[in-house]
């Protein structure tokens, strides 16, 4: 009976994506931890403020700052900096400060991270390669960053040239799809006839495929028929 369902692998993490678009996102520190900790928040658009004297800022981490892409504060972190963080990104080489920090948020109950202390942090950062709309990221679970890198490079290396854009035209195509066929009622067929089109099709007919080739696509969802982009433009109008 245990054979039909997968075996519990415990020690793992629960790998998300967490959304955080407009939330606020503190990070404590400056330097070159806290530069890759808030491009990341920036990618996933939150409002960054960072804590930290300005004789602490490396180049990247000033040059956020001259460009009003963060908020700074030229000090050292203070407990009321928590009053409206959402969650928190400490990366300082005092250990003191940052259990402090820690400490500070359990009791507010803020998820936080502190860098290299796998202990105190309620989420750990993967290694992440980006194309576009696609996001691959690599955990550890903390135990071997450096190793998370390799394994997300040679990740990388494998996937197809504009996997990016062929997802795009396939968010693209849904978006045409829900305007159509809007009824909650319809979610299952239109779940089906998607994921129809993602496996009949090769990545490269995603990526060519235009406007036009997918408003006539959906002249097919009705019957459930899905044709080649051979096929489509041959339909075009």
């Amino acid at each position: 009976m245990s054979q039909r369902f997968p075996e519990v692998q415990g020690g793992g993490s629960l790998i998300v994506a967490w959304q955080v678009r407009n939330k606020n996102v503190l990070v404590v520190g400056g330097g070159e931890v806290a530069a890759g900790r808030i491009l990341h928040a920036l990618n996933a658009d939150a409002k960054v403020t960072v804590v930290c004297p300005s004789s602490g800022l490396n180049d990247e981490v000033a040059f956020r700052v001259a460009q009003k892409q963060v908020l700074h504060i030229d000090r050292n972190f203070e407990p009321h900096d928590l009053d409206n963080a959402d969650m928190v990104l400490c990366a300082i080489d005092d250990s003191d400060v940052s259990s402090r920090i820690w400490r500070l948020c359990k009791e507010r109950r803020i998820p936080a991270n502190i860098a290299d202390v796998p202990s105190e942090c309620d989420f750990y950062f993967g290694s992440v390669h980006r194309d576009g709309p696609l996001q691959v990221m690599v955990s550890t679970n903390g135990n071997g960053p450096k190793l998370a890198s390799i394994v997300r490079k040679k990740i990388a290396e494998a996937l197809p040239d504009n996997t990016g854009v062929a997802i795009e035209n396939v968010g693209k195509l849904r978006k045409k799809l829900r305007e159509i066929a809007p009824d909650a009622s319809e979610g299952p067929k239109r779940m089906k006839w998607m994921s129809n089109i993602c496996e009949s099709w090769s990545l490269e007919d995603l990526v060519e495929m235009t406007e036009g080739d997918m408003d006539t696509l959906l002249r097919s969802y009705e019957s459930g028929r899905v044709p080649s982009l051979e096929q489509v433009r041959q339909e075009r109008p």
